[in-house]
């Protein structure tokens, strides 16, 4: 269900956004948030995983890369830019003030129906390939789990649990380039603005509030 490869970025990423966020904090405030953004990002990540699975289909999680700078198919990079590193990065320096307000939009994920998908529906031989509307509702899963986990984290007093889990929903709501957000903006522009609202209002209530 999850390669060697997929381990590897994704435990990257987990690592990176854990330093990043508790940069110039103690190390026990390190422990606490590398263990918050494990469950979030792994909370995430299975849920889509299984979603997808359910679809006949699987998904496989990749660092975010920018290939193209422009809107012309010829104005792009000779090596795809790793966003997924360095946004954190540069987002914490940009927004030093605002403690834990980084970048947290690092992974991605390319889906590809199972072999066995299209003859079960259509024949041995058809051909078969996933919706835009179901990667839509792939991403959603994965931004729909991360509210809900912010909710019952402030509920339950795990305030910076559920702050991260909000800003997690935010970034990867983002309609741009391979987000979560764009998958679920061109599969589904109505749930896109039903979660893009539930995000927003969370955002700002922790803004006020947490």
């Amino acid at each position: 269900m999850i390669n060697k490869r997929e381990i590897i970025i994704i435990s990257l990423v987990i690592l990176i956004l854990s330093f990043t966020l508790s940069l110039l904090e103690s190390w026990n405030a390190f422990l606490t948030i590398l263990l918050s953004v494990s469950i979030i990002i792994g909370a995430n990540i299975s849920i889509k995983k299984i979603f997808a699975y359910y679809l006949d289909s699987e998904i496989e999680m990749k660092l975010w890369e920018i290939r193209r700078f422009g809107f012309k198919a010829t104005q792009h990079f000779k090596r795809p830019f790793p966003a997924g590193i360095f946004f954190p990065i540069i987002s914490k320096i940009l927004f030093f003030p605002f403690k834990n307000f980084v970048w947290m939009a690092s992974l991605v994920f390319d889906i590809k129906p199972k072999v066995y998908r299209a003859a079960k529906r259509h024949g041995l031989y058809s051909f078969s390939e996933i919706t835009e509307n179901q990667i839509g509702l792939i991403a959603a899963t994965g931004i729909t789990i991360n509210l809900a986990l912010a909710t019952i984290g402030y509920f339950l007093g795990f305030h910076i649990f559920a702050q991260l889990n909000i800003y997690y929903a935010f970034f990867n709501m983002l309609p741009v380039s391979n987000l979560d957000g764009n998958k679920i903006f061109f599969g589904n522009i109505v749930l896109w603005s039903f979660l893009a609202s539930l995000t927003l209002l969370g955002f700002l209530l922790s803004i006020l509030i947490i």
